[in-house]
């Protein structure tokens, strides 16, 4: 059961300190309180834990500072969407870019950062194109220990610092580590902060619950988080409900192919079907990965891309964020070369992506109006 209370409820109030201690005399029933302080207004939710059957929404209504209360039907507690009256918002904002079930960002960029001038080549391109976010991997986990492993803290302050002179609003990249986060931290604040980034957790690091319990205690930065590639999508999910747990609901759900040779040729078996399944079960925007679906550059009879057409996939069936590769010199790249678009060809996939996007919005339109007839 989820209590909603009253905008801008104190702790330090009467009212919630009588909430509270009516809520300690609950038998066999712990509570967690997790706020949420915005610009003007801060919101309160209190997750009650145990067997709440006993409890009555109508019991819970009349507490002090309560607003609304929510019954919890998703073991999701934070992240799901739960049946009976659960209108909480399904986005949120970060350094002006809002990330939602009803939107969609594109993240084009390169997978791991191997030089000033590649960082700086990709950033341009996007500020010309109009775009504010991109990815910028520094800590890269590699399957062998001897591949590139990333530059980590040396190459953050010049991309922090290129992020700035382009207009880049958000960068997400990927960490593994809770120093990685301090790092990240550190850097921004030596360069004055010029822009925002999005904590990832990779597909390897999806069950790492204590990686996951330390990202979600902190709730500077949002959190884009990789399906596991060889779990199910409620093992995903409950991931991510760990990062919400902890207080960081600011949290993505990225899509990014399964493991297995059911999916070849393709790098992994795109699962980009399960984008409106997440949107009913959470209340997660859900990004999709198509790089790391496909990892190729193969080109359909119909003169397409693969890795245009899984992305318009994942974008027609209502993604929220797309992440990509791109690479000034693909052939040079450290990581992923051979999935890597083209600078060149990143004007021709924003305008598939939208086409992708119309479709999507055309859809559901026709959708709305077939069932109010």
């Amino acid at each position: 059961m989820i209590l909603i209370l009253e905008p801008n409820a104190r702790p330090e109030s009467v009212d919630f300190k009588a909430l509270t201690g009516q809520l300690d005399r609950l038998p066999g029933i712990d509570y967690r309180v997790h706020r949420e302080v915005g610009a003007e207004v801060t919101l309160t939710e209190i997750y009650l834990i145990g067997d709440t059957g006993a409890l009555t929404v109508e019991q819970m209504q009349v507490l002090p500072c309560v607003e609304k209360v929510v019954r919890v039907s998703e073991t999701y507690r934070v992240l799901g969407r739960h049946k009976h009256g659960d209108d909480r918002p399904s986005s949120f904002e970060y350094n002006g870019v809002k990330f939602g079930q009803d939107t969609l960002q594109v993240f084009a960029g390169l997978c791991a950062v191997d030089s000033p001038e590649s960082a700086d080549a990709m950033m341009h391109a996007l500020k010309e194109h109009g775009q504010v976010c991109t990815r910028m991997g520094a800590y890269k986990p590699r399957t062998s220990p001897y591949a590139f492993q990333g530059f980590g803290a040396k190459c953050l302050p010049y991309v922090f610092e290129l992020a700035g002179k382009y207009g880049i609003k958000v960068i997400a990249m990927e960490v593994t580590h809770e120093s990685h986060v301090d790092e990240i931290r550190a850097a921004l604040k030596a360069t004055g902060n010029p822009t925002g980034v999005m904590l990832q957790i990779g597909t390897r690091n999806t069950q790492n619950f204590e990686l996951l319990k330390l990202v979600g205690k902190q709730q500077e930065f949002p959190v884009l988080i990789k399906r596991g590639f060889g779990i199910t999508l409620d093992e995903s999910l409950n991931a991510a409900e760990y990062l919400a747990s902890e207080g960081n609901r600011k949290v993505v759900l990225c899509l990014r192919g399964m493991k297995t040779n059911m999916g070849d040729p393709h790098r992994n078996f795109v699962d980009f079907a399960h984008v409106p399944v997440v949107k009913r079960l959470t209340r997660m925007p859900v990004c999709i990965d198509p790089s790391h679906s496909v990892g190729m550059r193969s080109v359909a009879p119909d003169g397409v891309l693969d890795l245009f057409h899984v992305a318009a996939q994942g974008v027609v069936a209502g993604a929220n964020m797309v992440l990509i590769d791109f690479h000034p010199e693909p052939a040079k790249a450290l990581v992923d070369g051979p999935q890597a678009l083209l600078l060149s060809e990143l004007a021709h996939f924003l305008e598939d992506i939208a086409l992708s996007r119309e479709t999507y919005l055309r859809r559901t339109a026709l959708g709305i109006k077939h069932r109010a007839n």
